[in-house]
């Protein structure tokens, strides 16, 4: 009877449920809540349910008590001596401390780490994001924005959003209202581009200690592009100018969409090294897809392999959502900003369509300026709906993928060179 107690009374105390009485186990019941939240909105509101469904599981799995499949002390630089003190003897003899950045044990990940921490090395080493732009481009089709280059200027312009945000997250730094680091900022303003791919391959290189949070922010303003976009458009424009119907675009040829992809890559690469890897399997993507001769290698891209990929990141990315991390001022202050990082992206995409509308004596509609942030194709059909709430015969969608597939190079571009400054 009493090894039958004794065995009861293990079982109980073994519980994930006395996880939860544990100093600090309350949060742990937050979180898991919150991801029943965004459950609901990947499957009843169906909110980005291909990334927001794995995300809320991940960060279930992650906070349930004992379960051990993620360990954020093995990648967390407070927790982990990531940041080595070293000592050196200078030419006179003086002893000096400084601190040098030593590389994280990743063998000690594989060997105490849990699934989920096997599964992180793919987000962690910079693998995940590259291959889902690799999905990306072979199902892309850059025919607009070649066909009409001025979407370029577009494109780039509605990347002033991250650049406007991550001045404001130093401000605020500075002033004292929030304690962001320059890599914090960085890795928050980049949710101005409405590219989740790119904001978890940044954020996991410059703090990935934010990376839940941000992650969640990056994917639920993509998916509510359709309600924050069309009243800063409507406030933006005239009716004169959202009215404006464009003429139809040039057929591309197939050279020049084989050459595109390969000229992108080499500029891209020479001019911001870091952005290649983003850049380069997006374009090796659509390449595939241009030329006409990989079909299968089309097929994986577009299928099997970004399933995988997508799965395993969203998991991954949700589980680094423990409530450490999560449930924080700072948590707050990155769905702010990143809200207002994708409004000022939008804004200027917009204002500068609206010069663009003046330059070319009214042919342009400036519409198609929204479209700029990389959430595609849903800003091009943003642009189109409310071009075509205007007027019914006005036909946008092709004019706004322009700028829309820009926006993808643009957001990848400015992660590039926020990396090769904090990084």
């Amino acid at each position: 009877m009493e090894i039958f107690v004794d065995t009861l009374v293990g079982l109980v105390e073994g519980s994930g449920f006395m996880g939860f009485l544990v100093e600090g186990g309350w949060k742990n019941i937050i979180m898991i809540l919150i991801s029943f939240v965004l459950f609901y909105l990947a499957v009843v509101k169906q909110y980005e349910p291909l990334l927001m469904l794995p995300i809320a599981f991940g960060m279930m799995l992650t906070n349930l008590p004992i379960t051990g499949l993620y360990h954020p002390e093995l990648w967390d630089p407070a927790l982990n001596p990531y940041f080595a003190p070293e000592y050196i003897e200078t030419a006179n003899g003086v002893v000096v401390n400084y601190v040098k950045e030593a590389s994280l044990d990743y063998g000690k990940v594989l060997h105490e780490g849990g699934l989920l921490d096997m599964l992180y090395l793919g987000v962690k080493l910079g693998i995940y994001p590259p291959l889902i732009f690799l999905g990306i481009g072979s199902m892309t089709d850059f025919g607009p924005l070649i066909a009409n280059p001025k979407s370029f200027l577009l494109g780039a312009a509605a990347q002033g959003g991250i650049f406007f945000t991550f001045l404001g997250a130093c401000l605020l730094n500075l002033t004292g209202v929030a304690d962001f680091t320059l890599k914090e900022a960085g890795s928050i303003a980049i949710i101005g581009g409405a590219d989740g791919p790119t904001a978890i391959f940044l954020t996991s290189k410059l703090a990935p200690q934010l990376l839940g949070s941000i992650a969640v922010a990056a994917y639920s303003y993509m998916a509510l592009v359709p309600v924050i976009q069309p009243p800063i458009m409507k406030l933006l424009t005239t009716e004169k100018e959202r009215s404006v119907k464009m003429g139809q675009l040039r057929q591309v040829s197939k050279i020049e969409k084989v050459i595109f992809p390969i000229a992108v890559t080499v500029i891209v690469s020479l001019i911001v090294p870091d952005a290649a890897s983003l850049v380069g399997m997006l374009m090796l993507g659509n390449l595939m897809k241009e030329s006409g001769v990989c079909d299968r290698l089309v097929k994986t891209a577009q299928n099997e392999l970004m399933n995988i990929i997508t799965i395993f990141l969203g998991v991954t990315v949700g589980a680094t959502a423990v409530a450490g991390n999560f449930l924080s001022a700072k948590t707050l202050f990155i769905i702010l900003l990143g809200l207002i990082a994708f409004s000022i992206g939008t804004a200027c995409g917009l204002l500068l369509g609206k010069l663009m509308y003046l330059i070319s004596g009214g042919k342009i509609n400036p519409l198609i300026g929204s479209a700029g942030v990389s959430a595609v194709p849903m800003a091009a059909r943003v642009s189109q709906k409310v071009g075509q709430e205007t007027n019914p015969s006005n036909f946008l969608l092709m004019h706004a993928m322009g700028p829309n597939v820009a926006g993808v190079i643009g957001s990848a571009v400015a992660a590039g060179v926020l990396l090769s400054v904090l990084g």
